[in-house]
């Protein structure tokens, strides 16, 4: 059997992909890569079964986790307070200023707000080590980028179980992407964390039960001991962002109970799973808020559950951003944020997300004035909420409509997004948001389920797709994972293919 292979060098890469780190990857890959396969194919069965008829439901077989008390291990003290966590890709630039923005936490993102080209992902990781090791520094022409102050708290988030990183072979078949991203990250900086006082977290993106939280257990738990970390030092924080992972949030918690952070309401990729998974025909994204009763019912049980268990529960991503150059603009995002932040923070939320620095402070305040001093908001166990398999699966919004402009809005932003994310850019301002895969995801998502509904010509979306000030190669991979017969599991899978 042959051991990892880099099938193509890059620079920067002799500290990152060193001999020793990729044995580490290799061990990852052959103890869990088979488990993951089956857990896809697990995905794949009862997608079938949803599409024959068969509606979600809370799991009679973990009754006893769900009914029992039990509590998550207590959060390590620099993520007891996470009223504030900034989110964006590994470029250099962006994580300093990330760093450096005021927040609680910074979320390190190898998924949805990063282009996985082999030079983003090698620099990513490169990256990392400088951040954690807090040499990491940026000289450009206007301005000199450094490390100042109390940095946030790091927290990586790796590729899903769905993706592979096809320039890393093991027994020659590319790797999981989430076993190389996280077994780089880990290998690397774990312990230079732990002698800072912090410690190696992560988010995990995409799971759609239990049993996929479980595997990154074992992963975790596997780690600790080749690594020689302490037992659990390894911390995790699940995005709730697939309907199905809603209804075994406490399952999630007790498989990762030892070294569970909380769960996080990842509310975009959500809708899109809404749609994926149970055929959900919803009307233009911008009618699609948090306040319609669907995401409203898996936003209080998200937040019930996690108290309930002593866990944090994360709020979402607003997708507006401000303009340092358009008062109205600025103005528009800041009042739009505020009020996104006013309704988590009073439901309970123990903290939330933001896309970009000058986002922090509004933040900030909103969440300091419900927490007056208090770290967090677990005392707030919501006892009264009751939410049913149901109101999870109505997906009725009131008054909503899809519209000739809905169509073209999700049109634009999907081959905009793309022709971004082929050309390396992963969370890129469109239209005053900030869109990524998720965003992306919901266009195309919604396009193809009005096509298949009736509401809307295939021609007519062709017609916006051949409009668009795109590359062809953009509006060549929006034409397939929104106007196929079957609808593509993740645009990404067809994207990846054609990135250099």
């Amino acid at each position: 059997m042959s051991v990892a292979a880099v099938a193509r060098p890059e620079a920067g890469q002799a500290e990152v992909l060193t001999p020793e780190a990729l044995a580490f990857v290799t061990l990852l890959e052959r103890e869990f890569g088979a488990e993951r396969r089956a857990l896809l194919e697990r995905r794949d069965a009862r997608q079938l079964e949803l599409r024959g008829g068969a509606q979600p439901a809370f799991l009679d077989e973990t009754r006893a986790i769900r009914e029992g008390e039990w509590r998550v291990a207590a959060p390590p003290p620099d993520l007891r307070d996470r009223r504030v966590e900034i989110t964006g890709p590994v470029d250099r630039k962006m994580m300093i200023n990330a760093l450096n923005s005021g927040a609680r936490v910074f979320m390190a993102d190898f998924e949805d707000s990063c282009s996985p080209t082999w030079p983003n992902i090698v620099s990513g990781q490169q990256n990392l080590r400088d951040s954690v090791r807090r040499t990491i520094s940026l000289e450009t022409p206007e301005k000199s980028y450094r490390l100042s102050g109390e940095p946030a708290t790091l927290v990586v988030r790796p590729r899903g179980w769905h993706l592979e990183e096809r320039h890393v072979l093991v027994d020659d078949r590319p790797v999981s992407a989430s076993l190389f991203d996280f077994g780089l990250a880990c290998f690397h900086n774990a312990q230079a964390l732990l002698d800072l006082g912090s410690g190696p977290y992560f988010y995990l993106p995409k799971l759609e039960g239990h049993l996929e939280a479980r595997l990154w257990n074992d992963v975790f738990a596997l780690a600790e001991e080749e690594l020689g970390l302490p037992h659990a030092s390894i911390r995790a924080t699940v995005l709730i962002e697939t309907i199905l992972a809603a209804f075994e949030m406490n399952e999630i918690l007790w498989e990762l109970r030892e070294r569970s952070t909380g769960l996080n309401a990842g509310r975009w990729d959500y809708i899109f799973s809404a749609i994926k998974k149970l055929g959900a025909v919803l009307p233009d994204r911008a009618q699609v808020t948090m306040t319609v009763p669907f995401m409203r019912a898996y936003t209080e049980l998200l937040v019930a559950t996690c108290h309930r268990r002593g866990a944090h529960a994360i709020g979402g991503m607003s997708a507006f951003i401000p303009s340092r150059r358009d008062s109205d603009v600025n103005a528009t995002a800041i009042a739009n944020v505020r009020d996104d932040k006013l309704r988590e923070s009073r439901d309970g939320f123990d903290g939330t997300w933001v896309a970009h620095p000058d986002l922090v402070p509004v933040a900030l305040e909103v969440f300091g004035a419900v927490l007056d001093g208090r770290p967090n908001q677990l005392e707030r166990n919501a006892e009264e909420v009751a939410v049913t398999a149901a109101a999870l699966c109505d997906f009725a919004v009131p008054g909503g409509k899809v519209t000739d402009a809905g169509v073209r809005a999700n049109v634009s932003v999907g081959t905009r997004y793309l022709d971004a994310w082929l050309d390396g850019v992963g969370a890129a301002a469109i239209d005053h948001l900030m869109e990524d895969v998720a965003t992306a995801e919901i266009s195309r998502a919604q396009v193809w389920s009005w096509v298949r509904a009736g509401l809307v010509e295939a021609e007519t979306v062709r017609a916006e797709i051949a409009a668009a000030p795109v590359s062809d190669a953009a509006k060549e991979v929006f034409e397939e994972v929104a106007l196929a017969d079957e609808l593509v599991e993740f645009l990404t899978l067809p994207a990846y293919d054609r990135l250099p």
